[in-house]
């Protein structure tokens, strides 16, 4: 009896002293973020990157049966290549584990206003966000450093370590702490894909997926219009969307506040970049037009993603 009461009162402390930000810039210049939370320590990371490649490999096959996963040789496919090439030699900082990562980048035929990253690396875009946004490339950088930072910073398996905590009791709290931890990634794993995000994680993500994007070279500027578009893309959107995620005035003061933290970066960045594809790419962008006809049907997001969709997430099945 001693035992469990000293797990609970661990498992106590560890979630109130996850909740403390410690404000770091890594190397010196940069965004500025609290400290990943310790919690997150509670769930094995093997086990929940392995959790985040099986659930993807679902979503890979029901947008193959579909016909809706698109191929590499899709302009738009293409694009998402280039951009994410652009911004992976800069993840390490964020993630040592992100070296071992097999990351994998779709691109699936649905309306859905909708991107996302699960935990080891694995990018999903639907198409609707990339043609009824018409992004330019700097907003599509954006948007994927945000997702590419939700899983560098292992935000889902903190997400499925205090759900696991606060759900399942007490007698597993007492158990997971002393190191069987296979029955707690029973319970949160299962729900990886419909995990929703802090309001703090969001506003990691976007400080972190920022300076992703600026030392890629891409203009962190851009998150200033990406989010004015993504302001009209939700009107009408459900009260739970709003109550989980900061509004889009929030997100766009905090990047004007943080675009001097990156300045440097995106600078020397951008220089790199026309290096590696030419000043005509990367001086004028412009958003792909419409090249597809994504199913009247789509498919429903595999997770409440950051940004709004034109349909409402399933609940968990």
């Amino acid at each position: 009896m001693r035992r469990l009461w000293l797990a609970v009162a661990l498992a106590a402390a560890v979630l109130a002293s996850s909740s403390i930000a410690i404000v770091v810039a890594q190397e010196g210049e940069g965004v500025k973020v609290g400290r990943a939370s310790f919690v997150r320590r509670l769930i094995p990371v093997a086990q929940i990157e392995n959790a985040g490649a099986q659930q993807y490999v679902a979503l890979k096959n029901q947008a193959n049966a579909k016909r809706a996963l698109l191929p590499p040789s899709h302009p738009q496919a293409q694009r998402l290549k280039r951009i994410f090439d652009d911004i992976l030699p800069h993840v390490e900082k964020w993630n040592p584990r992100a070296k071992e990562w097999t990351w994998e980048v779709s691109l699936i035929a649905s309306r859905n206003i909708n991107a996302f990253c699960l935990p080891g690396g694995k990018i999903a875009f639907f198409i609707g966000i990339l043609e009824q946004l018409r992004l330019t490339d700097d907003e599509v950088a954006m948007i994927m450093g945000h997702e590419m930072a939700h899983a560098l910073r292992e935000h889902a398996r903190e997400r499925a370590a205090k759900t696991t905590i606060t759900q399942i009791g007490s007698r597993l709290v007492g158990s997971l702490l002393f190191g069987q931890a296979g029955e707690a990634i029973g319970a949160a794993g299962s729900s990886l894909l419909t995990l929703k995000f802090s309001r703090d994680d969001e506003k990691e993500a976007d400080l972190i997926g920022m300076e992703l994007a600026a030392r890629a070279g891409y203009d962190p500027a851009a998150g200033i219009t990406l989010w004015r578009k993504m302001e009209a893309a939700a009107k009408g959107a459900p009260p739970q969307w709003m109550s989980t995620h900061p509004a889009s005035a929030t997100r766009v003061k905090l990047i004007q506040d943080s675009l001097k933290d990156v300045a440097r970066l995106y600078e020397r960045g951008k220089a790199a970049r026309i290096a590696r594809h030419g000043e005509a790419t990367v001086t004028a962008p412009q958003p792909t037009p419409p090249q597809s006809s994504p199913p009247s049907s789509p498919l429903p997001p595999s997770r409440p993603s950051s940004f709004p969709t034109q349909v409402p997430p399933p609940g968990p099945r």
